[in-house]
């Protein structure tokens, strides 16, 4: 299989949660202890405005002010992908300028969609991307993940990696991810610097034995991920699987229970964030559900669960 040409950058780049006040305020205070425990657990990078983050409960202007307050909080400790999702191409653009010229080391963008009905087709999508890339310097990771609704075969992902200039990284989040990274990573070669792992890294130690290298995983506990990514790296498979085995009970729930709920529930369990509320009107987590999070989470003793302490 062949190698990646050298990524700008790898490793465990979590997704921020957005903090709100019990009313639905932002809760900028929390915001910024979130990314300074995120840091401090070992995460090579930080994505902001994600769909964990809550990104479609947040109106234009609190977009504008998260951005800005985390990444002049962060000031460089680590780099900052920001999402810049938007249906319109102009609007896209014009995100991904803003959030280039205020410090973001990438932007992250789905493909065109509105709803359960609004797609585009490869022609427009491709134009969508190639005008991206000529608004901005920064790399553009495309994420190709089933809530847009719209099929990215790994030969058109490849194909814009190769002729667009800035498209270099994906986020694959789609059933079968290693067996589309691998075929992304054959068809694309030196043009794909960073086939990445997501979905909470529920699926991270097939998709690094297929050549993903970076994960894009929930925001509670960069430091299990990073275990299991380092050893990867490092060539000590038998570390890493012990690892992902370790940890794998947690982002199953994670995953498959209590979604972008959890990261909030254990930070405010471990002092970091004052409030876990989403906002209305995204139901709160089930109490039952939460005790079981918890639960599964102190057996690992993450530093989500003394950070704050």
């Amino acid at each position: 299989m062949a190698e990646p040409r050298l990524a700008r950058y790898r490793g465990v780049f979590p997704v921020v949660p957005t903090t709100f006040t019990e009313s639905g305020a932002l809760d900028l205070e929390s915001q910024k202890r979130c990314v300074d425990f995120m840091i401090d657990a070992g995460s090579n990078g930080l994505c902001i405005l994600a769909n964990f983050s809550e990104q479609f409960v947040l109106s234009d202007a609190e977009r504008e002010l998260l951005t800005s307050t985390l990444l002049d909080h962060v000031r460089g400790r680590v780099p900052v992908i920001v999402t810049t999702t938007h249906f319109s191409t102009q609007v896209c653009a014009a995100r991904s300028l803003r959030a280039q010229e205020q410090g973001a080391s990438m932007v992250m963008v789905m493909p065109p969609y509105h709803g359960a009905t609004i797609r585009v087709g490869e022609g427009p999508m491709y134009e969508f991307f190639a005008r991206l890339s000529d608004a901005i310097r920064i790399p553009i990771m495309i994420q190709d993940a089933p809530v847009s609704g719209t099929t990215l075969s790994a030969a058109f992902l490849a194909r814009m990696a190769t002729e667009i200039d800035n498209v270099a990284y994906f986020k694959i989040e789609t059933a079968g991810a290693a067996s589309k990274i691998r075929e992304l990573i054959r068809l694309g070669g030196d043009a794909i610097e960073g086939p990445w792992d997501g979905e909470e890294g529920i699926t991270l130690l097939p998709d690094l034995d297929a050549g993903a290298t970076g994960a894009m995983t929930g925001g509670a506990y960069p430091d299990g991920m990073r275990a299991i990514v380092d050893a990867h790296a490092a060539g000590d498979c038998e570390q890493a699987v012990a690892l992902y085995q370790q940890w794998l009970p947690l982002i199953n729930y994670e995953n498959r229970q209590t979604g972008l709920l959890a990261a909030k529930a254990l930070m405010r369990e471990g002092g970091i964030i004052a409030c876990e509320a989403p906002r209305h009107p995204f139901p709160a987590m089930h109490p039952d559900t939460r005790a079981g999070l918890i639960d599964v989470a102190r057996r690992l003793d993450p530093m989500v669960l003394r950070w704050g302490r």
